[in-house]
């Protein structure tokens, strides 16, 4: 090959590596361009729900500064307010029973519950009253006496001194048969009582829970015959926190009632029933275990025998019940659920479509709610859901904001 020839050959070459460079600048050049087109081209509404899908999703309630109640929550154990072991005041053998006197059994106030047999206390009162009539008759020979021994003094002419006197006029003697009818008379009324006690009566409405004699036992004064409660009231003996006092009412006197208190026993009745008592005592001394205040709740009709709705639960003795007592009313204050207070007493508020994160001043927290003074304002929407990312100004977006608005249900 001449050299010509391969001159010619370089030369192509050349030309075909240019024209290859010079190609792919245009190609470069052109999609470069399209790009360009595109971003510019680009809607003004695509770019602002690009920024807005950043924001996170949260839903929102608009809170209300008002004055709220708190529910002061506790637990305890029913128990009677009256509870008594029926005792004879007298010995001797029982001769009947009434058949309320059964375990489980109900008898009213006044009821003769045991006959104990009466016959010795009859012939007891029977020789009182004869001592009585002795005494009386003595009494009025002493009299006749007397007034025989003051006719003497008067015939007698002579002025006596006191002591004197009084024995001659047999005052020392009368005063005697006076002493010894009141001490007859103290007899037979003692006899009337011993035979009246061999009833032994019921002494308030009650119920029977137990029974240790029947007819045909002997029984002495002071045996127990059986256990009674009392059903006009029963107490549930509960414990709150030393911090809910003060906001607990609790009656100064037996003419006031206490604060409203519903009882719950989620173990035995169904879902919704429950009873209504009022908050009674606050005992003067702390539970030993949980060093938690003892208040007492007083339930009246406790076993629903008055009730109109027979549906109404029956309170038993020693049940484990809740009870939700109505506390003093808080003023100025603003409610939220306490799962909306966060990590050291922070609420987290949107204004302006942003987090704003707020140091808050609880005045007192019950079961539910949180009641805040400071640190929220009336309308101020509290964020209620759960964020991945916690930083102030972090931008938000409401969940219906598209559909429904928000809701505005404060706490």
């Amino acid at each position: 090959m001449s050299s010509t020839d391969k001159s010619s050959i370089t030369q192509r070459g050349r030309l075909g590596w240019k024209a290859t460079l010079l190609v792919c600048a245009l190609i470069f050049l052109t999609g470069a361009g399209a790009l360009v087109l595109v971003f510019l081209t680009e809607p003004e509404v695509s770019r602002m729900e690009a920024a807005r899908q950043t924001a996170m999703l949260v839903d929102v309630i608009e809170v209300q500064k008002g004055d709220y109640r708190p529910v002061i929550r506790a637990m305890g154990t029913v128990v009677a307010e009256h509870d008594v072991s029926l005792q004879p005041r007298v010995g001797g053998q029982i001769l009947s029973r009434s058949d309320d006197f059964t375990p489980g059994g109900f008898v009213e106030k006044g009821q003769v519950i045991v006959r104990i047999d009466p016959a010795d206390y009859r012939n007891s009162l029977t020789q009182r009253k004869s001592d009585l009539d002795r005494a009386v008759s003595d009494l009025q020979l002493e009299m006749g006496r007397q007034n025989v021994a003051e006719q003497d003094y008067r015939a007698m002419g002579r002025e006596l001194s006191g002591q004197h006197r009084d024995l001659v006029l047999r005052r020392p003697q009368l005063k005697a048969a006076k002493a010894e009818v009141d001490d007859a008379k103290a007899a037979v009324s003692q006899a009337e009582l011993k035979l009246e006690r061999t009833r032994v009566k019921a002494p308030f409405d009650a119920r029977v829970l137990s029974r240790q004699a029947d007819v045909g036992s002997q029984v002495s004064a002071g045996d127990v015959l059986g256990r009674l409660v009392g059903t006009k009231t029963f107490w549930v003996a509960a414990t709150v926190s030393q911090s809910a006092l003060p906001w607990i009412c609790f009656p100064e006197n037996s003419n006031e009632k206490g604060a409203m208190v519903r009882i719950r026993n989620r173990s035995a009745w169904s879902e919704g029933m429950s009873r209504t008592g009022r908050l009674y005592r606050l005992v003067g001394a702390l539970a030993e275990d949980t060093r938690f205040a003892r208040v007492l709740v007083a339930v009246d009709d406790p076993l629903g025998r008055k009730a109109d709705d027979p549906k109404t639960p029956p309170l038993l003795l020693q049940s484990y019940v809740a009870a939700e007592i109505q506390g003093r009313p808080i003023s100025g204050v603003i409610r939220v659920k306490r799962d909306h207070v966060r990590k050291n007493n922070t609420v987290w508020v949107m204004k302006d479509g942003k987090l704003d994160i707020r140091d808050v001043k609880i005045v007192f927290s019950d079961a539910q709610h949180a009641y805040i003074r400071k640190g929220l304002s009336d309308g101020e929407k509290v964020v209620t859901s759960s964020l991945a990312t916690v930083a102030g100004g972090a931008p938000l977006r409401l969940k219906d904001a598209d559909e429904n608005g928000h809701s505005a249900d404060g706490g």
